[in-house]
């Protein structure tokens, strides 16, 4: 791969500031090969202007936006607080600044209006940073279908179900949130209708076509360990119109099976992308499945060394080649309002029993007018007051760390190892493969040397929700203990002598 200035074919240079360091600076390492330099990082959160100045020696680095955004460069990446999107964006333009803004582009109608009226008026370019259109699978089938290969567009399934309890108690690399009493600003009661962009998004790319209209039924069971109610912790079901009058199915949330189905069907030929990109052909339910191995377009390295899929890496490349040269990208201000309404009117629709929703177009200025002071928001509990008022942080500030043990993802620790082998033994009798019986064995071994310190952590959060059992923090710990064996860990020798028994008897 050449240097930067063979991408684009120029040495002209984009200087970049960062705002919101967590996610923000995953994009670090592709921005050198895109004419991109990351000269300046804003974050409230020392631990991450510390982590930045690792990654960017000798950049600029402050906790205080207004200096952050009164530094000398071209274009800001914008990875703070969800809720935060559309003001951020707001500044950064009034400072002058190009700017790419992580999922979603803002948070009320209200502040759409006024986003994509100063993007028109700016003459800064604006682009959504959503990845999942730009993995090789979608952007292989997009090719495709931007062919005829696929005919019209009838309907299609994505998901977007993602169960990651342990991000309402920590920031994004794992780090528990601090003060420990608090939990995390937005993604501890999100509903997950607006996080419908990793699944909508792709079937807008893919096929060229925006959502018109959404219903979307309420769902009210939540898993055990969420705050609230839970509606990250939920399941988050949709049917969208789209623009030619075929129709999608749309799936958020978090549940016990974590769910990436992508399938699209047109007139021609349909596509499944879910494991292998197999595509059925034939014009014909009854035609022969073709399984494909689809390439990256051109810069397979760079992609492949990027996040997401190859993602992260497609979504700063569109950013920069608009900046340099001119040429659109996909996710504008227009595509990002599309995808952006079409959550927040889920949500509206799932408020009014699943009522179908109109999807405003704000290409058209009339319908920006019905819209210019809707102040519409989900309706949320304070991640800062799950504790009552005046409770002692010398018990409470632990609560964040004991909540991500439990949960921890790919670990296996905590309630996850100790459901993994109750489960997997009370299976065992009626598992079909060697593999299945191996992996039951391997947890419960695992669990034995591990029980001592779950039932620790067990016992330091028992404590702090005894001290304050009507807390909305006592809640979820009293959920969590409860739904994974909390007699049996407690009662540990007893329970690894068990253990013991289970294995000498296989």
């Amino acid at each position: 791969m050449g240097i930067a200035s063979d991408i684009f074919k120029t040495d002209r240079r984009i200087k970049l500031g960062i705002w919101g360091l967590g996610r923000g600076q995953n994009f670090i390492n592709a921005a050198k090969y895109l004419n991109i330099d990351v000269v300046a990082g804003c974050d409230y959160n020392q631990h991450m202007r510390e982590r930045f100045l690792k990654n960017c020696p000798g950049a600029y680095v402050s906790d205080n936006e207004d200096e952050f955004l009164a530094q000398d460069f071209d274009a800001v990446l914008i990875a703070t607080w969800f809720c935060s999107h559309a003001e951020h964006t707001l500044k950064a333009l009034g400072a002058g600044k190009h700017v790419m803004c992580e999922v979603t582009s803002f948070f009320t109608p209200a502040e759409a209006v006024r986003l994509v009226e100063a993007v028109e008026s700016s003459g800064r370019v604006y682009n959504l940073l959503e990845n999942y259109p730009f993995q090789m699978g979608n952007m292989y089938v997009r090719s495709l279908w931007q062919q005829g290969f696929f005919g019209d567009f009838m309907y299609a399934e994505y998901d977007y179900v993602h169960e990651c309890r342990s991000l309402s108690y920590t920031y994004i690399d794992g780090v528990p949130v601090k003060p420990g009493y608090h939990a995390h600003q937005w993604r501890s009661w999100l509903n997950f209708q607006y996080y419908n962009t990793h699944s909508l998004g792709p079937v807008m790319q893919i096929t060229g076509l925006r959502p018109t209209r959404i219903c979307a039924l309420p769902s009210t069971v939540a898993l055990p360990g969420y705050l609230g109610d839970g509606k990250m912790g939920g399941i988050a079901p949709s049917l969208i119109s789209m623009s030619n009058g075929g129709v999608m199915r749309n799936l958020m949330g978090g549940t016990t099976n974590d769910s990436h189905t992508r399938k699209l069907w047109g007139t021609k030929a349909a596509v499944d992308l879910t494991g292998d990109v197999r595509i059925r052909v034939g014009a014909s339910g009854h035609g022969r499945w073709l399984t494909v191995a689809p390439k990256w377009p051109e810069m397979a390295e760079l992609a492949n060394q990027a996040g997401h899929g190859g993602g992260d890496f497609w979504e700063l490349f569109y950013f920069a080649r608009q900046i340099l040269t001119g040429e659109k990208a996909p996710w504008d201000i227009y595509a990002a309002c599309d995808v952006t309404m079409a959550g927040i009117m889920g949500v509206k629709s799932s408020l009014a029993n699943g009522e179908p929703m109109d999807i405003p177009d704000f290409r058209d200025h009339a319908a920006r007018e019905a819209f210019r002071a809707d102040h519409f928001a989900q309706e949320h509990f304070d991640p800062k007051a799950i504790f009552p008022a005046g409770h002692d942080p010398a018990i409470t500030d632990q609560f964040t760390t004991v909540m991500s043990r439990f949960s921890s993802m790919g670990g296996f620790i905590g309630t996850i190892l100790v459901r993994n082998v109750f489960d997997g033994m009370a299976l065992y009798p009626d598992l079909a493969s060697d593999q299945d019986r191996f992996a039951v064995i391997a947890d419960v071994r695992k669990l034995i040397h591990e029980l001592p310190a779950i039932a620790s952590n067990y016992r330091e959060a028992l404590a702090i929700a005894d001290a304050y059992p009507d807390a909305m923090a006592a809640k979820a710990i009293y959920d969590s203990v409860h739904s994974a064996e909390m007699a049996k860990v407690l009662d540990t020798d007893k329970t690894i002598a068990e253990l013991r028994d289970w294995l000498a008897a296989m």
